[in-house]
Order: C-alpha cells, then structure tokens, then sequence
C-alpha cells in the first residue's frame, strides 16, 4: 500500500489525521443534506476544483472577483474530511459542499431529499497519472515509488478512497435519480461555452488555489503539484506500452456490463 497512515472504513481506504471513524460515520448516518445543497462529487483528480469553480461562478452570475478571493480552504467543504465538516455544517443555505465518497458511504440523507449531486469522471489514466504527482506531495502518502508502483496500487484499489472502478460503479448504480447528473472532465472540455474564468490555467495563476494555502501537515508544496498540466490524454506521456495494455486489461473486466460508453473508451 503507497501508505503508511491508511485505516479501511467499509472497504474504502481513508487517511488517519485527516478522516476518523467517527467523522465518516457521523457523515454517512447522521449528516442531514438539505433540498437545496449542491454537491459537487469526483473520485481524486477528476475535476473537482473546476466544477466548483464553474458554479461558483454561476452562483455569482460570471463575476469572477469572488472565486478569485478564496482560498482553498474556503471552497466548497468537503463533507467527510476532518478539518471541513465543521464548516460545512456551519454554511448558511444554498449551500456548496464537495465530497469524494464512493456512494455506499455517502449521507443516507440524500436518499430522502432533493439535494443534487453533480458526479464529475475523469479517464481514469490521466486520473492515474494526475494522482500521482499529487501523491508525490502528500504527507499521508510514505513510499510511493515509481508510477509504475504506483499504477499497481492504483488499479487494485490501494489508494486513498479506494478503487476508481468501484467508486464509479456506485455511482452509475444511482445514475436513474433526477437529482444525480454526470458529467465527464473530457466533455467539460469540449464546451466553448465555459467561461474563461474558470480555465485550468486560470486556475492555476490564481493565487489563492496554491499549494500554500494547504496546511504543513497535509501537503508538501516544494513535491506535490496541484494543478499541473490539465489535459486530457497526458498518460501516454507516462505510461509505457505495457503498463497501458495491463491498464486496459484490468479495466475492461472492471468495467464490463457497466452499460455506459465515456469519451475515453
């Protein structure tokens, strides 16, 4: 496992001083979602900062001085992390609120409301790749090896929030609920109409999305890169001929019977 400071909550691995027990369990059972929360869900590197970006710009008619002024801890709370829960209870309605929960322990609430999740894909080679240079700058993550190391680790499911093939699949099992829409970071991309604003490299000249303002203990900033390339496709740079047959191996049987075509097959 890439990490020495994992602890396994129903199946999913999760980080020690960043997540607990108690927290994941008061999130799944007892945090209630509101009718009107908006909830921006991805597995790891799947496009998270941008789609809060594009409805925080929404949420404020295209004027971007307000998600310019935010820091990164001031982004829409991640539900099931330590150091934003309080927050996130805290906000006032509508809210924004982010989470990486595969859905058998996302809140039990959303069964019972209106809230809406909007579940953001990635390929999930690029997510392998962008993943791991990410990796390489969290404190959670103890001998990580090379990428080939850590592609093994990454398809058998050993990575913080578990298997990208399993978080997928608990969410296409919901895909039928009106308040579920899915979007995939590739066609995010192909939409013109996406304001400048909230571009990767927008994003990553703002000053207020650095690693910086991450605290010490969860992020080394001088290893780790937050927004690094952006692109789709990047994995062919890094992944040899035979780790990308291995890859395609692995996720056609992962994938198979799932019914649904992404732009990356």
């Amino acid at each position: 496992m890439s990490s020495e400071t994992y602890f396994t909550y129903k199946g999913t691995p999760f980080a020690e001083g960043e997540h607990s027990v108690e927290t994941l369990s008061f999130v799944e059972n007892e945090f209630q979602l509101l009718d009107d929360d908006t909830v921006v869900v991805t597995y790891p590197k799947s496009g998270t900062f941008w789609m809060q970006e594009i409805l925080g710009l929404i949420r404020n008619d295209g004027d971007p001085s307000r998600v310019q002024n935010l820091g990164v801890l001031e982004r829409p709370p991640w539900i099931e992390h330590e150091c934003f829960l309080k927050r996130a209870l805290a906000l006032p309605p509508p809210r924004l609120l982010s989470s990486h929960l595969p859905f058998h322990v996302f809140p039990k609430s959303f069964l019972h409301s209106k809230a809406k999740v909007i579940y953001t894909m990635r390929n999930p080679r690029d997510v392998l790749v962008s993943f791991y240079y990410f990796a390489k700058g969290c404190k959670a993550f103890k001998n990580l090896g090379t990428l080939a190391d850590f592609m093994e680790e990454f398809l058998s499911g050993n990575v913080l929030y578990g298997s990208w093939f399993d978080h997928v699949k608990s969410w296409i099992g919901v895909k039928e609920r009106p308040n579920v829409f899915f979007v995939t970071y590739e066609e995010l991309q192909q939409l013109d109409s996406v304001v400048e604003n909230a571009s990767f490299q927008k994003m990553k000249e703002n000053k207020m999305l650095q690693p910086s303002q991450l605290p010490e203990r969860f992020f080394k900033p001088m290893k780790g890169i937050m927004f690094r390339k952006g692109i789709c496709g990047d994995w062919k740079n890094h992944l040899t001929v035979a780790q990308s047959e291995h890859f395609d191996h692995v996720y056609r049987e992962k994938m198979q019977g799932v019914g649904l075509t992404f732009p990356w097959d």
